[in-house]
């Protein structure tokens, strides 16, 4: 008798990036990382590539990749986000596949994933075709192998979306087990319909009208829910107990046992769930050596002896089938709101898409040969844009040899429809608010495809649309409904070139790019330039090439700016602008410059370009914080001598206060905290091997006044000071290098300054592999770092 068994994790992120920009902006309710992305991958990707496990002291007795162990899928849209962001989290999952594939006779542990979790039941066919060729495409690209299973965004599924999976050689994919109707054996004619559910521990045939056939697997509902929503997480022994009572005692045949649920619930819902699943892993091929397997592995030994049909348009997150995302169902997080926003919104952007596929479909056939066609293909260029990658996609797909301005034309109308295929998105109708991070995601995409329609030449809808969107009522007084949504939160998220230019001529002022920069989405290219300096006042002129990314267009332009001082800028962009009439624009600039009269050079600038000038307001999130920060940190520097003399001053007092056992008057302890942790930090930015002895004392002091440092600030100098204290050991694991490494740690950790534990942690453990002669020597700095190794 076969027992096996199979972990799933559907790891998943929607896209987050502002559309106009391609990168995901800051935001702050994910504090303290910069984004959710971020923040997720930090407690849930990232661990599971390297997995504690620990004894009962919490000392660390190995490190594991999860994603060797357990089936995965990985979303395209969070894998895009890896790949930029965090390539060594991207890295580990590859090689874990690897992994998995040498050690299950050719069949890894990822699957494929719907390109951006649309609900499959409630698009097009053309569109889940599009899907699902696209998540195949992004699996190859990321992976280097064909995908054998895919998993449905929320598992949502319905007829004509399984023979899509089978049509594109698609062998199997997972469903919950409410979804399957009715089964009978091989052979036989009777449909039955289970009274207790379809029995999970095998695989079944779904066989469609036209001949289609597909694996279908039924996760374990109790163990799944068990994982996601109990405690089977809050010790190893309660899951591994889960798995071995979900195995039939008087059964014959092959049996498998499999759960499925969100990954992030192994470290971002669950914390320390990586470390449980982890821990469960290790006791379970301990007890039972050879039974955790992939879908893929053990399709291949036992294929379905039983055929299912499945019951249409169900998911495995909304009781009433797929109406979360289309109705005021009832599924919710908050009892007190309501969801009758989500059919108009629905009902809006199918309204949309009709109009845009219309559109696309009249426009693009005369430069394609089949649009649709050319859409599916368009994966590629996603994937990879550059110039070899965007000549061999029109190689294949263009009707006739396209100019330049066509191809712009071309690649404006497929980017339209990637834009109007996003803002489907499952997460815009998941949660309970229209004013959500999501929901407001989603209607950006379409506030994208509506910009690329106008550039286009297409009809404006963008009032049709608001008129279909006040129909979905927010639970936010203050922002009324989806129109008022729109207003407030979408529109002014639109991007115009001449912004993107003044973003660059700004931070370039303040500290210079590239003579080829990547702003977000575009390329600047300074052709020239000219600076002038006088008594506080910056003067920068220059004439770019700024060009889109996603679709190839190009022009020259000519930006001036003038910096007062501090927050003051004042910047003017024309565009495009041809080179004499630049030419013109600086000496004129520059003339007035030479004048020294700023009243004369501001009127010179509003001569030269009429209209807008762009400030620091204008400057794109992430960049107008970190300009400001610098602005801040230069006026806060001229007041550190009046602390640093307030400080010296009271510091005799202070001490005495604390002798007499009287409280210190709040003004003063922030002085104090202030001017210590500067003088901490600087110490620690000057050390090279060791943390200097003036450090400590510092410390001492302050524990000596009750006051309590923030020495956040100096986790990047210690982080760099103790790598390259580890990479002396790497080099030469000497007792005298390993115990100037023990110093850094040690001091770091009663400082209470981070210096990055755990990419630290995982760097020795990966040296202890490898020099297993140099244990002996190493085994201070496992102690310190946390370690319980054997030799």
């Amino acid at each position: 008798m076969s027992r096996s068994v199979v972990v799933h994790g559907h790891f998943y992120q929607p896209p987050r990036e502002q559309p106009w920009l391609e990168a995901v902006q800051i935001q702050d309710s994910a504090a303290p990382y910069h984004d959710w992305n971020e923040r997720v991958t930090a407690e849930s990707y990232a661990p599971n590539t390297a997995a504690r496990r620990v004894d009962d002291a919490g000392r660390i007795l190995d490190i594991v990749n999860n994603f060797e162990k357990i089936s995965f899928d990985v979303g395209p849209t969070l894998f895009a986000w890896l790949a930029r962001h965090r390539p060594d989290v991207c890295a580990k999952i590859i090689e874990a596949d690897w992994t998995s594939v040498r050690a299950h006779g050719g069949h890894g542990n990822a699957i494929a994933q719907a390109y951006n979790h649309l609900i499959m039941p409630l698009a097009s066919r053309r569109d889940k075709v599009t899907q699902v060729r696209w998540g195949i495409e992004d699996f190859r690209a990321r992976f280097g192998r064909d995908p054998e299973g895919l998993w449905l965004p929320e598992t949502a599924v319905d007829e004509e979306t399984l023979a899509v999976l089978a049509e594109a050689g698609i062998r199997f994919t997972v469903l919950a087990p409410h979804q399957a109707r009715r089964v009978r054996p091989h052979g036989s004619e009777e449909w039955q319909e289970p009274a207790d559910g379809v029995d999970p521990r095998r695989p079944y045939r779904w066989q469609g009208p036209g001949g289609e056939s597909l694996a279908l697997f039924f996760y374990d509902h109790g163990l799944s829910h068990g994982i996601a929503f109990g405690s089977l997480l809050e010790r190893s022994e309660h899951l591994v107990a889960a798995i071995q009572g979900a195995f039939v005692t008087d059964r014959d045949e092959a049996q498998l046992v499999h759960c499925a649920t969100d990954g992030e619930s192994y470290g971002h819902h669950r914390r320390f769930g990586e470390m449980a699943l982890a821990a469960a892993i290790h006791r379970f091929e301990a007890e039972t050596p050879g039974r955790l397997t992939n879908y893929a592995a053990f399709l291949a030994a036992h294929p379905p002896t039983h055929d299912v049909e499945i019951r249409e348009r169900t998911s495995w997150s909304c009781a009433h089938g797929v109406e979360r995302w289309r109705a005021d169902c009832g599924c919710r997080i908050r009892g007190d709101w309501q969801q009758r926003w989500r059919a108009p919104l629905r009902e809006a952007l199918d309204w949309l898409r009709d109009r845009l596929d219309a559109f696309f479909e009249a426009r693009a056939a005369v430069l394609l040969k089949d649009p649709w066609a050319a859409r599916d293909a368009y994966i590629d260029v996603v994937l990879d844009k550059s110039p070899g990658r965007v000549e061999a996609f029109f190689a294949g797909q263009q009707r006739v040899p396209l100019d330049a301005a066509a191809r712009v034309e071309a690649r404006r109308l497929l980017e339209l429809q990637r834009n109007r295929m996003l803002m489907y998105t499952s997460c815009g109708w998941f949660f309970d608010e229209l004013s959500g991070l999501e929901p407001v995601q989603i209607l950006r995409y379409a506030a994208m495809a509506l910009r690329y329609l106008e550039e286009l030449g297409g009809d404006r809808l963008e009032d049709a649309l608001l008129a279909r969107l006040e129909a979905a009522p927010s639970n936010v007084p203050d922002l009324r409904d989806g129109g008022e949504i729109w207003r407030r939160l979408v529109r002014p998220c639109a991007v115009e070139r001449e912004r993107v230019i003044a973003h660059y001529a700004i931070t370039n002022l303040v500290q210079q790019h590239p003579p080829d920069a990547r702003i977000y989405a575009y390329r600047v290219e300074r052709l020239d330039e000219v600076r002038e300096t006088s008594d506080g006042t910056a003067l920068s002129i220059a004439r770019v090439r700024v060009g889109s990314e996603m679709t190839g267009e190009a022009c020259d332009a000519a930006v001036a700016l003038i910096h007062y001082g501090g927050p003051d800028f004042s910047c003017g962009v024309r565009a495009p602008a041809e080179p004499a009439a630049y030419d013109a624009m600086k000496t004129e600039l520059l003339r007035r410059f030479a004048r020294f009269s700023v009243a004369d050079l501001v009127r010179g600038l509003d001569e030269q370009f009429r209209g807008q000038l762009y400030s620091l307001t204008h400057l794109f999130l992430d960049e107008r914080r970190q300009v400001l920060e610098r602005v801040i940190a230069a006026v806060l520097e001229r007041h550190e001598e009046t602390y640093r003399g307030i400080w010296d001053e009271n510091r005799k007092l202070m001490h005495y206060l604390r002798q007499v056992d009287a409280p210190i008057p709040e003004a003063l302890a922030l002085v104090a905290r202030h001017v210590l942790e500067e003088r901490i930090q600087a110490e620690l930015a000057r050390m090279e091997a060791a943390i200097p002895a003036r450090a400590f004392e510092l410390v001492t002091e302050a524990q000596a006044l009750g006051l309590t440092l923030d020495l956040m600030p100096a986790r990047f100098v210690m982080h760099r000071a103790v790598q390259r204290a580890l990479a002396a050991v790497e080099a030469t694991p000497a007792p005298e290098r390993v115990a100037e490494a023990v110093a850094l740690v040690t001091g770091a950790q009663e400082f209470g300054v981070r210096f990055g534990t755990w990419a630290t942690q995982n760097r020795f453990f990966g040296l202890w592999q490898s020099r297993p002669e140099a244990r002996e020597a190493l085994e201070p700095l496992a102690a310190a770092l946390g370690f319980a190794l054997q030799r």
